[in-house]
């Protein structure tokens, strides 16, 4: 069975990551002229600090260079978090959106605006606000009816009791630190 240079990779940079106790969301190869880019983007019930993206930088870049994972054409790496926009897959992205708006399409048809209030192993208790002058109401969501969600971003929140801390909240920025170049690019000839 082969597996993609994707899954060989994550299979490579999970200990590293697990390590500083993020969690990695995704690892993407992608062309970019005559280099590639790898991003790796982490995440954790926290948030990610710029400065763990750039030591988790330093420590991916240092094993690929010793594993030769990514071959010998030039590449560079980047490390981010997720941002706001990303899609809700995980209950732990539901988890980590407590408090928070989301938009949700439903697997029934149609499209719910909510607040996430508490997550479980099942699914979601949220709270619909209100339109006119109404009250919000409460809503039950389980995971297997929602096909795909993200959160709304919110310009003009207001602060209420069920909503997290937004002065520790980095994955709204979705900080990336550019590792810069392979240390093999130097030694490479562009065609």
């Amino acid at each position: 069975m082969s597996t993609t240079q994707s899954e060989r990779l994550r299979a490579l940079l999970a200990p590293l990551v697990s390590a500083r106790e993020l969690d990695l969301e995704e690892v993407e190869v992608t062309p970019a002229g005559k280099r590639r880019v790898l991003r790796i983007v982490v995440d954790s019930d926290d948030g990610v600090l710029l400065d763990t993206c750039a030591e988790l930088s330093r420590a991916a870049s240092e094993l690929l260079d010793e594993t030769d994972a990514m071959g010998g054409a030039p590449y560079s790496l980047e490390v981010t978090s997720p941002g706001a926009d990303r899609p809700l897959t995980e209950p732990r992205h539901y988890r980590r959106a407590v408090g928070r708006l989301i938009k949700a399409q439903l697997t029934a048809g149609g499209e719910l605006i909510t607040r996430v209030i508490a997550v479980d192993d099942e699914g979601l208790d949220t709270e619909v606000p209100g339109v006119k002058g109404r009250k919000p109401t409460a809503r039950r969501l389980e995971f297997s009816e929602i096909a795909k969600a993200r959160v709304e971003i919110e310009f003009n929140r207001k602060n209420s009791k069920t909503s997290n801390s937004d002065a520790n909240d980095t994955d709204d920025a979705n900080d990336t630190v550019d590792a810069g170049d392979d240390a093999n690019d130097e030694s490479q000839e562009e065609a």
